[in-house]
């Protein structure tokens, strides 16, 4: 099968680097809201917490709206395009209504701040897209720092 060709677009310059953060978007194919139901959206994120069990990233943080996902995460030492097949591929068989869109979005997160910046910005999606009037009436979002008493915690050191 033919490449498209933006998603081909998309993996220019794409490094993997293990140990590096990325901030990842994808798609449902065709934008469908496959995650208005919450027990589809909970079976995406039971992968998310699958592949940190299996040692391939670490999540950071994450929101997932109804049509996509937006993802910080560490990766451990395999390619950032393995972790995103692995994700794809096992939220599809674990919800079954689920279809991806080929291809996604990254970019590597720099430092601590601005780590803490994209963290901001996607968990504050469901409020700007009016989904819920205050972030913790939105049930498919976390953040390691909820539960970390200081940045070294989440390893970068303030």
């Amino acid at each position: 099968m033919k490449t498209p060709p933006r998603q081909h677009a998309l993996r220019k310059g794409r490094v993997s680097l293990p140990g590096q953060v990325y901030l990842i978007t994808t798609v449902t194919r065709h934008r469908a809201p496959v995650f208005e139901d919450l027990f589809a959206g909970r079976g995406l994120v039971r992968q998310l917490y699958r592949l940190q069990q299996l040692e391939e990233a670490d999540t950071l943080s994450y929101v997932v709206m109804p049509d996509h996902l937006h993802w910080l995460c560490q990766l451990r030492a395999v390619s950032l395009e393995r972790v995103v097949k692995l994700l794809k591929g096992s939220s599809s068989r674990t919800v079954p209504a689920l279809t991806w869109q080929p291809g996604f979005h990254d970019q590597a997160v720099r430092n601590h701040h601005q780590l803490k910046a994209h963290a901001r910005y996607m968990i504050a999606n469901p409020l700007r897209a009016g989904l819920v009037d205050r972030i913790g009436a939105y049930p498919l979002w976390d953040a390691v720092w909820l539960k970390a008493d200081t940045e070294a915690d989440w390893g970068w050191g303030g």
